[in-house]
């Protein structure tokens, strides 16, 4: 539907008029300096700063000729929080955080608190954040801009220059601006003191770090220290000083309760497992623990790129320049020669990428191993039906091995004790799955191998399944292109992040890190924890005619409605050993599960295929 040009110009107007100048800015902010506490904790020339073994490597590094890099591969959750709590303790001089979402859930709530901590004892904290999927707690916003002069927080462009869209701003944007509106900053970033950073796909909420009851997501940061930091700061400071970054008290909304925000009571504090908490500040304070779960399982490599988008990616009609990230990436998967292997949420590519994609299986065919979502996986199941439509294409033309994430794999880098009410380990370790590139600190933190006790209440997670449990989806955005070039970032090789969101990732050229990504993402490819997805068993008859009228029907943007699609999933027989789908003794070792195991019910599926029949103009924007 298109909006009546004599209301699309008006709200185009009020979209433009309503944020906030660079005069405003500078005169809200200059408006609440007054009330912002200046008190510091620290009188230390160091702030106070904990030591840390992981800043000590890093200032090593500084200016190391020719350049060299420490590169920690982030797979645990866990892990993942105790580097951002344990860094942001070690800062001296500044933190720079980037976030997507960020939530003040159990984890969120306890990174803000550390990031206030570090701003009153004499750090500089900036931290900004995409507006439409962060806090929108008004109250709260008012409070954080006035909490104190080291600390300042910025959201990145606000619909209609406010921190809260409402659903008729949030119905205006798409109408009148969808280009501006949907132009969202998905970089994550944590950079303290310009030498040391976590980036990578995970956002700051409790099912990026394994606390959530129901529903977390498997994913990967990457612990950078070098030269390569240097870009990312450039990169940052783009981001903070560009015009839609826009400070908390300048937005409309919160500038409205600011004279109200010192009578707003404090959070309340956070009343999860305290086990959950005491563990993992314990181990972020211990430089022992510090080293075992960080440094020690990283890799010192030498060429290392880093790559972000511009600030106003699509704002500028995609010039080359802004193109250069998305460029950059498909001329990496392009020089391929033998093996490409992908991890994604999301398996659904924009035109260049598949026409990438098609003249790779042409010329040189290498092998092209795909982990993603499965629909039982996934949170986002629009996207999954957009996948689901172009399987034939991707396993006859692309010549992928698709492998679907399980929502229950019976391995996974995530700490389910913390879940299951603690419920103990029922089935020990398997050490051939555990053993490649996983030390002994990880083994010991989530290795527990087991599937969800089924007395666990059933979750309302994104679909309903057949079972209930503790459930996982896939978010990891990665690479690795001939076992020596691994990439790590933000990523989902999709339409939206060629076109729409500001992307980043890193490019580490070492082929020791790159085995170690590889093996991660093999590991998720296994039968037990994942379905591999292959061409359906032919039909008695008529087999060549089914698959010309799928094909055909496949290329329809609308009535893709042929009911047999060329791909189903698959499960191994106990007793065999994987093999490709291309292995003669596929057939007998492997099982048609049909084609959304484990989803209950026939609601969504039959909405996946709606989506799949009617849903490809949706592609460049889910």
């Amino acid at each position: 539907m298109r909006l009546h040009p004599s209301l699309a110009l008006p709200l185009l107007l009020l979209l433009t008029a309503c944020m906030p100048s660079r005069r405003e800015v500078r005169e809200a902010v200059a408006e609440i300096a007054p009330r912002q506490p200046t008190a510091l904790t620290c009188t230390r020339a160091d702030r106070c700063a904990l030591p840390s073994p992981v800043i000590e490597r890093a200032e090593q590094l500084i200016g190391s000729n020719p350049p060299l890099h420490h590169a920690s591969l982030i797979d645990f959750g866990q892990d993942a929080l105790l580097a951002r709590i344990h860094l942001i303790r070690a800062a001296r001089r500044t933190i720079d955080m980037q976030a997507y979402i960020f939530v003040e859930d159990g984890s969120g709530s306890w990174v803000m608190e550390e990031l206030l901590a570090a701003a009153r004892r004499g750090v500089r904290v900036r931290l900004l954040v995409d507006q439409l999927f962060s806090s929108d707690d008004l109250k709260r916003l008012a409070q954080l801009a006035l909490m104190h002069r080291n600390f300042e927080m910025r959201m990145y462009n606000p619909t209609f220059g406010e921190a809260d869209t409402g659903t008729l701003q949030f119905a205006a944007g798409i109408l009148c601006c969808f280009t501006r509106f949907n132009q969202r900053m998905h970089n994550k970033l944590l950079l303290v003191d310009g030498i040391a950073a976590v980036t990578g796909g995970r956002n700051v909420q409790d099912r990026y770090f394994d606390w959530d009851p129901g529903f977390n997501y498997r994913d990967r940061d990457l612990l950078l220290l070098g030269p390569a930091n240097r870009d990312m700061q450039a990169s940052f400071e783009s981001f903070w000083e560009h015009r839609l970054a826009v400070p908390l008290p300048a937005l409309r909304d919160v500038r409205r309760l600011l004279d109200d925000a010192a009578s707003v009571l404090p959070r309340a504090p956070w009343d999860g497992p305290a086990i959950r908490r005491l563990e993992i500040s314990a181990q972020a304070d211990s430089a022992a623990a510090v080293r075992t779960r960080l440094l020690d399982p990283g890799f010192d490599v030498g060429a290392v790129e880093f790559y972000s988008d511009l600030p106003n990616k699509p704002l500028e009609r995609n010039s080359r320049e802004e193109r250069a990230l998305s460029s950059s990436l498909r001329d990496l998967v392009a020089n391929t020669e033998h093996e490409l292997v992908m991890q994604t949420p999301y398996l659904v590519f924009s035109r260049s990428a598949q026409r990438s994609f098609r003249a790779l299986q042409q010329s040189r065919k290498p092998d092209v191993l795909v982990s993603t979502n499965s629909l039982a996986s996934t949170d986002a199941f629009p996207v999954y039906a957009l996948s689901h439509k172009y399987k034939r294409r991707y396993l006859r033309e692309f010549g992928f091995d698709i492998y679907e994430y399980k929502p229950f794999p019976e391995w996974a880098p995530i700490d389910l004790e913390l879940q299951a009410d603690g419920d103990e380990n029922e089935s020990g370790e398997d050490e051939r799955l555990l053993g490649d590139g996983i030390s002994e600190s990880q083994r010991n933190l989530g290795s527990s191998g087991r599937r969800p006790s089924r007395g666990i209440a059933r979750l309302r997670g994104p679909l309903p399944l057949r079972q209930a449990g503790v459930r996982l989806g896939m978010h990891a955005k990665s690479m690795v292109i001939d076992r020596s070039t691994a990439i790590i970032g933000t990523h989902n090789f999709d339409p939206r992040s060629d076109r729409l969101n500001t992307e980043s990732f890193v490019v580490v050229h070492d082929a020791a890190l790159a085995g170690a990504l590889r093996r991660s993402m093999l590991r998720d490819m296994r039968p037990e924890n994942a379905w591999t997805i292959a061409r359906r068993p032919r039909p008695p008859v008529l087999s060549g005619l089914n698959y010309s009228l799928g094909k055909v029907s496949e290329h329809l943007p609308l009535f893709d409605i042929w009911p047999w699609r060329y791909a189903t999933s698959y499960e191994m027989l106990p007793g065999c050993s994987p093999v490709p789908p291309g292995d003669p003794g596929f057939a007998e070792c492997y099982r048609p599960v049909g084609d959304f195991p484990e989803v209950a019910g026939l609601g969504k599926g039959l909405y996946t295929r709606i989506i799949t029949a009617f849903g490809a103009g949706l592609s460049p924007i889910l």
